[in-house]
């Protein structure tokens, strides 16, 4: 009996013994089935993290979002130029009397306001000389005219300053680009103050000078020509973001001098854009209004009036209206030859269009000064003028992206 129990206790053992190591190796599969979950994981949250990663880095789409944004400030620009033209022409610059950055963003509401800034206005030269006439009615339409062009600077500065922060959190630029659009967004800020210190120079007092309140000429091309370098450089950047060229162009002798030729083209058109500042600022358009001759001369008797003789190259009207003309004819010739030299060459299609296009405006610019002057410089048309300056430089930069060496 004692036997018999001693053999049953000894199976049953070895049979929980045998169980028992059948379950420790099969142990290592719930470990096994953790470690390759822990693993999946670590993968998924590798690839969700590099897709977010590669969605941060400036790609060919975060390029072309950049390059449309850049072109869309452009454009805000140009209305800004525009704008402060039509403002010239009305002489409607000199209506606000102060500059507050928020605080004027509300025009005058009642009538007693509206007094009350006209008083101001009134205690300054332009109406004192020019406008001591001048009824309340008139007075608010010169002050829409001038807060208008003020306010549409500040859109430019929110278009500028709020998407520039907004992609550089999203990573959407490159080292390079951040330099630039912080340049950018600078020269937005100089371009304000620029436009304050402009407006200064017309309200001053100046008993010794019997001649009509004006801006200073000077500040007036600073103005226009750090404007025409904003617009430039925002068109450019975003032109080459956008225009990526379809087939390269084979790099040879000729296509190196049109380029050469269409740099040298482009800073003549800049030029002769920031000369009519110059015959803005002293109504120099209204000066001899004939054509080809200036009065019955080619070169009138006072163009070198002034002394010393680089003084009349600034501020002598007759030799400001000369030197627009010799600019004007200059850029003609220039775009005309780089037509003729572009014909002799296999370029893409993009390129021969920019060229083209180039070319109709620059003959259209110069039918438009002619007409302008020819007519005494009437508001629209010398309105439609300068805006024709402007679109001439637009081609020109496209011309010049168009045609830009590509890196390898």
């Amino acid at each position: 009996m004692l036997l018999s129990s001693l053999r049953t206790t000894l199976f049953y053992g070895c049979r929980n013994v045998t169980k028992g190591f059948q379950h420790s190796t099969r142990s290592p599969q719930p470990r096994q089935w953790l470690v390759k979950r822990g693993q999946s994981t670590i993968t998924v949250e590798a690839r969700a993290s590099s897709a977010r990663v590669a969605a941060t880095v400036p790609s060919v789409a975060t390029n072309r979002t950049v390059g449309r944004w850049l072109i869309g400030c452009s454009g805000l620009v140009v209305g800004a130029i525009v704008l402060g033209g039509v403002t010239r022409l009305t002489e409607s610059g000199l209506s606000m009397v102060d500059w507050h950055l928020v605080r004027e963003m509300k025009p005058p509401q009642g009538q007693l306001e509206w007094e009350a800034e006209f008083s101001k206005y009134q205690q300054f030269p332009e109406f004192k000389i020019m406008n001591h006439d001048m009824t309340l009615p008139e007075f608010k339409f010169i002050f829409y005219m001038e807060w208008g062009h003020r306010m549409w600077g500040r859109l430019v500065g929110l278009a500028y300053i709020l998407p520039t922060v907004y992609f550089w959190k999203k990573g959407y630029f490159t080292r390079s680009m951040k330099g630039r659009v912080l340049g950018l967004c600078g020269f937005v800020f100089f371009q304000g103050l620029l436009g304050w210190y402009m407006v200064k120079s017309g309200l001053e007092e100046k008993p010794e000078s019997h001649d009509i309140p004006r801006v200073s000429q000077y500040r007036l091309s600073a103005h226009l020509g750090s404007a025409l370098l904003l617009y430039s450089a925002s068109l450019w950047t975003g032109l080459t973001l956008l225009l990526l060229p379809i087939h390269k162009m084979a790099e040879t002798k000729n296509l190196t001098r049109l380029r050469r030729f269409a740099k040298g083209t482009g800073g003549i058109v800049f030029l002769t854009a920031l000369s009519g500042a110059f015959v803005a600022g002293l109504d120099a358009g209204l000066v001899y209004n004939s054509f080809p001759k200036m009065g019955e001369r080619w070169i009138p008797d006072d163009v070198l009036a002034f002394s010393p003789t680089l003084k009349n190259f600034f501020e002598n009207p007759t030799t400001v209206q000369f030197d627009h003309r010799i600019l004007a004819i200059s850029s003609l010739t220039a775009i005309t030859g780089l037509f003729l030299f572009s014909r002799r060459m296999l370029l893409p299609r993009r390129a021969k269009i920019a060229i083209n296009l180039l070319t109709a405006m620059a003959y259209g610019q110069v039918a438009l000064g002619i007409s302008t002057l020819l007519l005494y410089v009437p508001t629209p048309l010398a309105a439609i003028h300068q805006s024709g300056s402007v679109a001439l430089l637009s081609l020109a930069i496209w011309v010049l992206a168009e045609l830009r060496k590509m890196p390898k």
